[in-house]
């Protein structure tokens, strides 16, 4: 909505422009008029909608064309002021004013134009049969307002009308011509009907009007409005209310029923409160809040954001089995302009077994959205409703923005649930039969699989009974191009082949480039297990080089061996969370003992302290 409101003046001399700024401002009838009134300014809390307004007058004799252009461009509404009294000056609205105003202006860049007929308490009848014909020949023309200046009849309606067409315009919502919404305004209430059709039955019950009525207005309708609401729809429409709801078309029609009785405002209010602009495009201040994150932080979806998704979830599964098919993953993002998640979705997360996206794959997609691009993702959520259907502010609460990374090694201990593993190694490694074996699928499986290639792919991995995601990140690229930024992660899978005497070369030379001092830990992986292991080229031997640097001895991965993947990816999960600790100290089992006994006795001592203030009370 607009800062402020700059209205203009027009009309021919002598109709009483000045003279009803003059009796608005001094609300009484000037004794001496000056030719031209200076510009005012109405504070923002002395006007109906809280806007600053500013009212401008014209004079012609006392300006000229140059500046009367520059106020025409200036303006955000243009009052044309006619004498009811003289035929002359209704006839100049449509022969010079107007075109005037608005003779070269696009249809939909138009300025609205109210007409002001002055001097009525001159005239026993009304204008209005000699206007109507010119407020039909021009769509700008928002309405026409009859007063008088002398005994101040209308004048605060006059101004009130005029802000009214820069706050709630016509133009962007409604043409006269074809007397119908326009395509835009179609498109932003249809986003809003299906935002609050929260079951997804295409229809707004009475419970989901309320909601929508106390949202939007403050307040639900009384059981009889809300009724009588329905009546009218269902008299004027023939698919308007089905089962006793209000449709897609009842809402539509009620809406420029609204319009049509020069009611804007509240069609206004409520595309307002669901984030659009005047021009009916979602706002940036809707779509983009402001969320700072700082270097060494990361960003997760928090319980909010797990609770609005598991409602989009439960909503658009509509076979309620667990699991979002095509379709219905479209229909979920059909309020979106575009389809936000391309084809390769289906190789980052877990499917069902019909190759859909099962809900724990959707609740990964959507951290590693917020992980990797939180901007975007605070872009879908806000398109999704988060920000209305949450009650909350803005769709920031629904992340959370992680203590910098520097600080968890401080504190030695982390409270991040998502963490990102880069796998490094040569190609031909089997680096994406790793990422697809992590979401437990087999060979023949990935050959019937929907998803192209991908370099991500996101599960949960159970720690100490607790659930965090971990993202698996392929970087598939040669020594000298691996970049510093390609190798910042929370844990680094460095992947060699058991086969290829070679391979480990390209592991040692990436780990002392880039991981050897950096704080960063490292897990080395032999990939192809099942093969027969041939003796590495490189000066020591994978574990005499993970011994050295005290590195986890190396772990083993095959596609075939699957008994000893959770284990592989449980330990690069533990080495993210514990960064602190150096490698030869995770690869003992001492360690994992030590992990596990301090988890048990910190519950024990729990439960004591528990007893002892329960015997104490």
């Amino acid at each position: 909505m607009k800062r402020d409101v700059r209205i203009l003046m027009l009309g021919e001399p002598k109709v009483g422009k000045t003279s009803l700024i003059m009796s608005l401002v001094g609300e009484e009838f000037p004794e001496k008029v000056p030719l031209r009134a200076e510009e005012i300014t109405i504070p923002a809390d002395v006007t109906p909608e809280k806007v600053p307004t500013h009212i401008v007058d014209y004079s012609e004799s006392e300006q000229s064309d140059e500046v009367l252009r520059e106020e025409i461009v200036k303006a955000n509404v243009v009052c044309v002021v006619y004498d009811v009294t003289q035929e002359e000056t209704i006839d100049k609205i449509r022969t010079k004013w107007i075109p005037l105003v608005n003779g070269g202006a696009e249809k939909g860049n138009k300025i609205p134009i109210i007409l002001v007929g002055n001097k009525s308490d001159l005239r026993s009848g009304s204008s209005m049969e000699t206007i109507l014909p010119i407020m039909n020949q021009f769509s700008e023309i928002e309405t026409c307002v009859e007063c008088s200046a002398k005994n101040l009849k209308n004048i605060s309606e006059l101004f009130y009308y005029a802000q009214k067409a820069v706050l709630h315009p016509t133009a962007p919502l409604y043409d006269p011509e074809d007397k119908q919404l326009k395509p835009q305004c179609v498109r932003a209430l249809s986003r809003i009907f299906s935002i609050s059709d929260q079951d997804n039955d295409h229809i707004l019950s009475d419970a989901e009007l309320n909601c929508f009525q106390k949202l939007c207005f403050g307040n639900p309708l009384a059981p009889q409005a809300l009724e009588d609401v329905k009546t009218v729809v269902w008299k004027n429409t023939s698919d308007g209310v089905q089962d006793n709801g209000l449709t897609l078309n009842g809402f539509l029609f009620l809406n420029t029923l609204f319009i049509q009785r020069g009611r804007h405002e509240t069609t206004w209010t409520i595309l307002r409160k669901f984030g659009y602009d005047d021009t009916l495009e979602l706002t940036d201040d809707y779509l983009y809040p402001p969320l700072r994150v700082s270097v060494g932080c990361s960003t997760e979806l928090n319980h909010l954001g797990h609770q609005f998704l598991q409602k989009l979830f439960d909503k658009y599964d509509e076979d309620k089995d667990s699991a979002l098919s095509p379709a219905e993953l479209k229909n979920l993002f059909s309020v979106l302009p575009y389809m936000p998640w391309g084809p390769e979705v289906y190789s980052n997360v877990s499917l069902s077994d019909d190759n859909y996206i099962s809900q724990h794959g959707f609740f990964c997609q959507w951290m590693l959205s917020a992980y990797l691009d939180v901007h975007r993702c605070l872009e879908h959520l806000g398109h999704l409703g988060y920000p209305i259907l949450m009650e909350r502010e803005s769709q920031t609460s629904a992340i959370t923005v992680t203590r910098e990374k520097a600080l968890d090694l401080e504190k030695k201990q982390t409270q991040r649930t998502v963490f990102l593993c880069k796998v490094i190694g040569p190609r031909g490694t089997g680096k994406t039969d790793f990422l697809q074996a992590f979401l437990q699928r087999s060979t023949e499986r990935n050959e019937r699989d929907p998803g192209p290639p991908t370099i991500y792919a996101i599960n949960t991995v159970s720690i100490a009974n607790q659930d965090k995601y971990l993202i698996l990140e392929e970087v598939d690229v040669e020594t000298e191009f691996l970049k510093a930024a390609d190798a910042a992660c929370d844990v680094a899978c460095l992947m060699y082949d058991v086969s290829d005497p070679d391979s480990f070369n390209y592991c040692a030379s990436i780990y002392k480039q880039h991981y050897m001092d950096s704080g960063i830990p490292c897990v080395v992986v032999g990939s192809k297990a099942d093969l027969i292991e041939v003796k590495q080229h490189h000066g020591m031997s994978p574990s005499e080089f993970c011994y050295k640097h005290r590195l986890p001895s190396p772990l083993r991965f095959s596609t075939l061996l699957t008994h000893t993947h959770t284990h592989i990816y449980s330990k690069l999960t533990w080495a993210a969370m514990y960064p602190h600790l150096n490698g030869s100290d995770m690869s003992s089992t001492s360690f994992w003992l030590r992990v596990t006994l301090g988890t048990t006795i910190a519950a024990m001592l729990g439960f004591a302290l528990y007893r002892a203030f329960s015997r104490h009370k």
